[in-house]
């Protein structure tokens, strides 16, 4: 008999205190007691990755070889280990099944009984309850501490400011970093004089050899503006500039359906909350500026010219880098 194990935990904290290791110790005493060979190269394990979404690389890999009549057999702890939602949980069940593999728990051994059935149904929506319950929880506990002056917002500081290492989401630890905050100085002044863009500046910074935010040699656009539109160098730092988004399109042709990347939305101004002040880089005037300037350059963008229908929107893709081609005239 072919015997697959699935571990998994959603934070790579869970990660660090060994509760993998000690998923598998169960499975594999379970293993020992139904005399079942325990074979490394049949364990699919996820670190760090939520229940909540299907797209996995260690269940994916199982899911294939499911599919390729690979096993008999599939062993987990417990149901949320598998998935968090119990239409998930369903789906995986079903197409493990359709592939000839008996799904199997240790902790919670299940039957096609009708009671079982609903014991599993009730199990999986309570989980998925318990999930949005602490995601809710800890979104709320962490707002508390941005609105108390206590957490900085960030997970990595942005360019021109440095961090104290021993507790880098402290504000009081927030400090200048004199070359590149310099360079932001100049980045904004530049960019306000007569006949200015964002590609120029982004060439100039390149041609300067100046360090990208990531310590590359080469500046895009979109780090340029990213740091033209973030005000934390005014001297406040605030939350809520953005929210997430579902993607509308696919990414790239070379991207599977259903697979695209999702992104961000900037908010309006009106819905940012100040958190915290920093060392600041511009007066809120030059700011103010800037953001005038962008907006009007962003409505008279060659890239907003709609009156060309390109019919390979969105079909035709870079085969080194994946991303996908634009139409210019």
């Amino acid at each position: 008999m072919n015997v697959a194990v699935y571990v998994r935990v959603s934070t790579p904290r869970q990660t660090q205190t060994q509760t993998i290791e000690q998923q598998l110790d169960r499975l594999q005493e379970y293993h020992k007691t139904q005399g079942w060979p325990w074979q490394e190269e049949h364990i699919f394990r996820d670190d760090g990755y939520s229940g909540a979404k299907l797209r996995r690389p260690g269940l994916d890999r199982l899911r294939e070889q499911v599919g390729r009549a690979m096993f008999d057999r599939v062993v987990l702890t417990a149901p949320d280990r598998l998935a968090r939602n119990y239409v998930h949980q369903m789906l995986l069940i079903e197409e493990f099944e359709r592939g000839g593999c008996q799904v199997e728990f240790v902790d919670r051994p299940m039957s096609h009984d009708p009671h079982d059935q609903l014991l599993l149904q009730i199990r999986g929506a309570v989980s998925e309850y318990e999930r949005n319950l602490i995601a809710e929880r800890m979104r709320r506990g962490r707002r508390q501490k941005y609105l108390a002056g206590g957490l900085l917002p960030w997970t990595r500081a942005p360019y021109g400011y440095r961090v104290d290492p021993a507790h880098p989401r402290d504000p009081a630890g927030v400090r200048l970093e004199a070359t590149e905050a310099a360079i932001v100085a100049e980045l904004f002044s530049n960019y306000l004089q007569e006949g200015k863009s964002l590609k120029a500046e982004t060439q100039r910074l390149t041609s300067l050899g100046v360090a990208s935010p990531a310590g590359r040699t080469r500046w895009n656009q979109a780090t340029v503006r990213g740091i033209l539109t973030n005000p934390v160098y005014t001297g406040t730092v605030y939350i809520g500039r953005s929210r997430p988004t579902e993607a509308r399109g696919r990414h790239s042709a070379l991207v599977p359906i259903g697979r695209g990347r999702g992104g961000h939305v900037q908010t309006s101004q009106e819905e940012w909350t100040a958190v915290t002040q920093v060392p600041a880089v511009i007066t809120q005037e030059q700011f103010d500026l800037v953001q005038q300037k962008l907006a009007h350059n962003q409505q008279f963008a060659r890239r907003n010219n709609t009156a060309y229908p390109y019919l390979l929107r969105a079909m035709v893709s870079c085969g080194m880098c994946r991303l996908g081609c634009i139409g210019r005239a």
